[in-house]
């Protein structure tokens, strides 16, 4: 699976973004997939997961409420939307993906893609 991800850019605090993540491969719409972000100076952080159905999802606290992922199987893509963003929100943002379940792919998914950069100005 190849994974490429999209929409990062530069926005004002309280603004909005949607990063997209497209996948290939005919299996992909099977995996579990998810985002990752990586602020400067910090170690990558798991942000948010959604199973291969988009039943099932979860965040890290610190985008509850915020964000909201989702997928459309059909376009083997995910998207990342992200209200309300706060300067910390800052980080480059990673697609990943796994074909095992949500635990897996909070902890190490087996596909990256490559990041895109999200700047928030205060």
């Amino acid at each position: 699976v190849q994974l490429q991800a999209s929409g990062g850019g530069l926005v004002q605090a309280g603004g909005s973004l949607r990063l997209s993540c497209a996948a290939s491969g005919r299996t992909s719409s099977s995996y579990t997939m998810g985002w990752f972000r990586q602020a400067p100076g910090k170690d990558r952080e798991f942000v948010a997961a959604i199973g291969w159905s988009g039943g099932s999802t979860r965040y890290v606290d610190s985008v509850k409420g915020r964000f909201t992922i989702s997928r459309d199987n059909a376009k083997n893509t995910i998207y990342l939307q992200m209200n309300s963003l706060k300067p910390e929100d800052t980080a480059v943002y990673y697609c990943a993906g796994t074909k095992l379940g949500i635990g897996a792919m909070m902890v190490s998914p087996e596909y990256w893609g490559p990041g895109t950069l999200v700047t928030v100005s205060s």
